[in-house]
């Protein structure tokens, strides 16, 4: 998947927070508020006796753009660190999805035959349907779901980017 988008280039930032009512809402809305587009958003509480929160986010933007969405995320009071990974060094994004795609015959060994390309495992399995959850980078869970449309995709069900720096030190 290329870091290039229509709208610029394609930023993976990593937001500590205190976990507290409002503090997601007030990320969302400095987006919202200046018009940033955010592709992906996962939040999960990683030091619950810190009461410490992880926000991960994609965007796009010019190099301007992304810096002045750095800044602006630093300004606010329940933020302790923002890291654009991106840019710090090497780093390691994984996405999951859950892929329900109805079929019989020969859509549906096709599926199957195309999700063991791409490791994806069944999870769920009717006579008429199977759930896949895939694991990996964004653009190959695109290309998964690309290939399951026309073998009767019925939904999509994804997590959005988790990404972590490499290396010893922690965020």
């Amino acid at each position: 998947m290329s870091n290039q988008t229509d709208n610029g280039e394609r930023h993976t930032i990593a937001v500590l927070v205190d976990n507290e009512p409002g503090v997601l809402a007030r990320v969302i809305g400095l987006f919202s508020g200046r018009g940033y587009n955010i592709e992906s958003l996962t939040v999960a509480e990683t030091d619950p006796a810190g009461g410490l929160s992880r926000i991960t986010i994609v965007t796009s933007g010019t190099p301007q753009i992304v810096e002045q969405i750095k800044a602006q995320l630093s300004r606010l009071v329940p933020v302790h660190k923002v890291s654009d990974l991106t840019k710090e060094g090497a780093y390691v994004d994984r996405e999951m999805a859950l892929i329900k795609v109805r079929g019989s015959g020969d859509k549906r060994v096709e599926a199957l035959r195309i999700a063991d390309i791409f490791r994806a495992r069944v999870v769920d399995s009717t006579n008429e349907s199977f759930v896949f959850e895939i694991v990996g980078k964004t653009g190959k869970l695109d290309a998964f779901v690309k290939l399951m449309q026309p073998l009767g995709l019925v939904d999509v069900a994804r997590t959005g980017v988790a990404a972590i720096a490499r290396g010893a030190e922690g965020l």
